[in-house]
């Protein structure tokens, strides 16, 4: 069989399970690329049979310069784009010029939508959309909405929540989480407006009252979960085609004591971007209490009781129970935000920055700790006969001790897949694409339930027409 040659662009913590998956044909080579030389050796180090035999390089690339990433892409069969998703147009047209396959794992950008002619034209598959949320998510969406549709019933509301989560065992925190990828994008994206459909009406929620939207969110009894809406969900009811769905909610999941602990993060002013002399690397030692105060206006003289007031004050917690009060001191304690001094190296110049610097540090996974990856649509249908059913299709999935996180191998393998299906011929539609077609999503359906990374669905209630 023809040798394949893969260019991986990245090298981040979900390279590895899609690496993984590729390197199960031998036919496969790989050239793992990263900005910074030493990461792509990183892991290329990880695969040392694969190296001795030739299969397996590290290089350097610069995906924003034009001649680093043409000189790449130019000698391989196809291109996995997994670095910051503002570069994937970079890498697209680069792949236009050479007429090389691309898969990514992010969302159909409008920059990356505009190359579709040019796709086209070149007659390559530019595979997008395909890791766990969005891809995983789509694909088993999709299959129950496909098969209700084909005997002739309607969906009549979607709800899809997921959430990347540490694993109970490992959620000893106040916020009952922990970060595996950057924490400043996390906390962003909590400033991010929420648009969805709900009873036929379009709902928008400011980002700074999305904490206050969350709900509880019945999956498994063991887990206490809530959820909140996700982005701009209120057109997917066109583009999962289900017109009659008069409910549609993509959201996120986290455990129920990240919200409102968020939220006072949040109303206290953590999330502020705007440079404060204070915090610059080259200023006194200072402690975080002393940040504290300056957020909450207190002089640089104060006690205890006088911190503690004014943050519940601007933190709008007056009202809340003595117990939750204690809670959330109890949780900036943990934290070190009432007490330790922040090292020069940790001052990032801005409060939001500074603030992640010590939650990289404090909430960051340990050997041997599992994250968990919960997944869950809710349909209800109305069937041909009249008869309504509500129907959920679940995935949990946890990560290994010492081995690849649950988010790894559920964006890294379907990846993997996808890339496979291109080279194999399977997937050969040129354009940009994401799966949400049945030709498409057929063989990702088929490869995914042999890796085990399957949604079990399952009837909750079912009311015979009258």
């Amino acid at each position: 069989m023809a040798t394949k040659e893969i260019l991986l662009l990245g090298s981040g913590y979900v390279a590895g399970p899609c690496v993984d998956y590729l390197l199960r044909r031998p036919e496969n080579k790989l050239v793992i690329a990263s900005f910074r030389l030493s990461r792509a050796q990183e892991l290329a180090s990880k695969y040392p049979e694969a190296v001795k035999e030739g299969r397996v390089r590290a290089a350097q690339v610069d995906v924003q310069d034009d001649a680093s990433l043409d000189n790449l892409v130019a000698r391989c069969d196809l291109v996995i784009s997994l670095v910051p998703y503002i570069y994937h147009a970079a890498v697209i047209k680069s792949a236009i010029r050479y007429k090389k396959n691309v898969t990514t794992t992010s969302y159909v950008s409008p920059a990356m939508m505009e190359l579709d002619a040019a796709a086209k034209e070149a007659g390559i598959v530019v595979m997008n959309e395909i890791g766990l949320d969005p891809g995983v998510d789509h694909i088993y969406a999709l299959k129950v909405i496909r098969e209700v549709q084909a005997s002739g019933g309607k969906i009549n509301s979607f709800l899809s929540y997921c959430g990347g989560l540490p694993a109970p065992e490992a959620s000893n925190n106040p916020l009952g989480y922990k970060f595996s990828w950057s924490s400043r994008g996390v906390l962003l994206a909590l400033r991010n407006s929420a648009k969805f459909l709900e009873n036929g009406k379009v709902v928008e929620v400011a980002g700074p009252e999305l904490m206050k939207s969350v709900k509880p969110i019945s999956i498994y009894p063991a887990f206490a979960v809530v959820g909140y809406a996700n982005r701009d969900s209120s057109f997917y009811g066109d583009r999962y085609n289900m017109p009659e769905a008069t409910t549609v909610l993509r959201g996120s999941l986290r455990y129920s004591v990240f919200p409102s602990f968020v939220q006072a993060l949040v109303d206290l002013g953590f999330l502020d971007e705007t440079p404060q002399p204070y915090l610059f690397e080259d200023q006194p030692s200072l402690s975080w209490a002393a940040v504290l105060a300056k957020m909450v206006g207190l002089p640089d003289a104060f006690s205890d009781s006088d911190l503690r007031s004014a943050i519940l004050v601007k933190a709008k917690l007056n009202d809340v129970s003595p117990a939750d009060k204690d809670a959330f001191f109890r949780g900036l304690q943990w934290l070190g935000l009432l007490s330790t001094e922040i090292p020069a190296s940790k001052r990032a110049g801005n409060l939001l920055d500074t603030l992640c610097a010590t939650l990289e540090t404090k909430m960051a996974y340990q050997p041997g700790e599992r994250d968990m990856v919960l997944l869950q649509h809710r349909f209800e249908i109305t069937h041909a006969d009249g008869s309504q059913e509500t129907r959920t299709s679940t995935l949990l999935e946890y990560g290994e001790p010492h081995g690849h996180s649950a988010m790894a191998r559920t964006v890294g393998v379907p990846c993997g897949i996808a890339v496979q299906l291109i080279l194999d011929g399977e997937l050969s539609t040129p354009g940009i694409l994401a799966p949400m077609d049945e030709a498409i999503n057929a063989p990702l359906y088929r490869e995914l339930v042999k890796e085990g990374i399957v949604c079990h669905e399952e009837t909750i209630s079912f009311h015979k027409a009258t």
